[in-house]
């Protein structure tokens, strides 16, 4: 566990929690004409006004919106439900810069932190090649392969060099930020789902779990979207 000082008394952490689960709300069912009138927006910070809940939903392609925060909103909940005794903090919806959001950024102050990517590329399998370091598409009803881009294992790289940089906003230290244990976690959202044949060591355990381990720029698990839950338990058991 580290060591390290309390943010100023003054200091205000971005929505999260029960604050931002009142904001996936908000956008999840305002006026679809609404948001596409300013579908061109998005977050250009991690401090939202009451007013600008609405952004919440701006941030993502308005093909995929609608699902998105429905499915943030879900998650949200339920890792509430799960783990707020445990101290968790969740942030959804953290845009940097030109790319896609940081779906949740979730915290147990102190001890983890996680990034969590939720993806679903629809009735499809997910396959990792080995030699080219790429996450790969495979239709199942249609031989072949079609890279998978932007890379979600990329993204995630890209998620924690962002906390770095943006460490301020969550009253972070700079031995915290770099220090705490971090978990990169792609989480597929049925029906797509990872193909089972991938090679055993690209296997790891994580408490009684056997996880996809994929290193692309660091690590990254990838899970099915009703293991999230056992996941963070098992994986919150080795910083207790």
């Amino acid at each position: 566990m580290l060591t390290v000082k309390d943010p100023p008394t003054d200091f205000q952490l971005p929505p999260h929690n029960e604050a931002a689960l009142e904001g996936l709300r908000e956008a999840k069912n305002v006026d679809s004409t609404v948001a596409l009138a300013a579908s061109g927006s998005a977050i250009a910070t991690s401090t939202i006004s009451p007013a600008g809940w609405l952004l919440f939903g701006l941030a993502y392609k308005p093909l995929v919106r609608v699902e998105k925060i429905a499915r943030l909103e879900k998650l949200t909940t339920l890792l509430l439900e799960e783990f707020k005794s445990k101290g968790i903090q969740i942030f959804p919806v953290l845009q940097i810069e030109d790319k896609n959001p940081i779906d949740l950024f979730i915290r147990f102050p102190r001890k983890t932190h996680l990034f969590i990517s939720i993806r679903s590329r629809g009735d499809r399998e997910v396959v990792y090649n080995e030699s080219r370091e790429a996450l790969q598409i495979r239709r199942k009803d249609k031989h072949g392969l079609k890279v998978w881009t932007p890379c979600p294992l990329v993204e995630l790289a890209d998620y924690e060099k962002w906390l770095d940089k943006n460490r301020a906003l969550f009253g972070m230290s700079s031995r915290e930020a770099q220090k705490t244990p971090t978990a990169k976690v792609l989480v597929l959202w049925p029906p797509t789902k990872a193909v089972e044949s991938h090679k055993d060591h690209l296997y790891t355990e994580v408490g009684n779990m056997k996880i996809l381990a994929l290193r692309r720029k660091g690590t990254a698990f990838v899970i099915q979207k009703e293991e999230i839950t056992e996941f963070i338990t098992a994986w919150l058991a080795k910083y207790e």
